[in-house]
C-alpha cells in the first residue's frame, strides 16, 4: 500500500470524525457549510460507483463505505436532526456551489484517461474534490468565528 494514500485516507477520515464529534457533542453545526458537505457527497458517490462491481481489497471497500456513510450521516445531521439543524446558518452559507459542478463535469468530459462512464465520473470527482472546500472557506471568511474543532476539521480536510 502507498504510504501517501494511507496518510491521505487517514487525515480525511479524521476530519470526518472531528466534524462528527463536534456536531454530536455540542449539538451544533455552526460554522460548518452544508454546501461543502453536499459537494463531498457528490464527490464520493461519483468516485465510488465501482464499489459493488470491482473488488480491490477489504481496506479499499471499507474505506469507501466509511467515506460514503460518514458524509451522508453528516448531511442527515445537518438537515434533519431537530436540534442540530437549528444551528445551521443558511444566511451565511450562500456560496452557489452548484456552479462548481458543471465546470468540473465539462472538464472531466474533456480531460480523462479513458472515455467511459465510470472513468469520467471518477475524474469528475477528482476535479470537484479540489474545489469542494470553497463554500466552507467562504463561510469561515464571512462569519470569522472559527472554533477549535472547526479549525481542526478544516486543517485535516486540507
Amino acid at each position: 500500500m502507498n504510504i501517501f494514500r494511507l496518510a491521505g485516507d487517514m487525515t480525511h477520515l479524521f476530519s470526518f470524525l472531528v466534524l462528527l464529534l463536534k456536531i454530536h457533542t455540542i449539538k451544533s453545526c455552526a460554522g460548518i457549510s452544508l454546501k461543502t458537505q453536499e459537494l463531498y457527497a457528490i464527490v464520493f458517490t461519483t468516485r465510488y460507483l465501482d464499489i459493488f462491481t470491482d473488488y480491490i481489497s477489504l481496506y479499499n471497500t471499507v474505506m469507501k463505505l466509511i467515506f460514503l456513510g460518514s458524509t451522508f450521516f453528516i448531511l442527515w445531521y445537518m438537515r434533519h436532526h431537530k436540534v442540530v439543524r437549528r444551528s445551521y446558518d443558511k444566511d451565511q452559507d450562500t456560496f452557489r456551489h452548484y456552479f462548481l459542478v458543471l465546470p468540473c463535469l465539462l472538464l472531466a468530459l474533456l480531460i480523462n484517461e479513458k472515455f467511459t462512464f465510470k472513468e469520467v465520473m471518477w475524474t469528475f470527482s477528482i476535479y470537484l474534490e479540489a474545489v469542494a472546500i470553497l463554500p466552507q472557506l467562504v463561510l469561515l471568511q464571512r462569519t470569522r468565528n472559527i472554533d477549535n474543532l472547526t479549525g481542526q476539521y478544516i486543517f485535516l480536510l486540507g
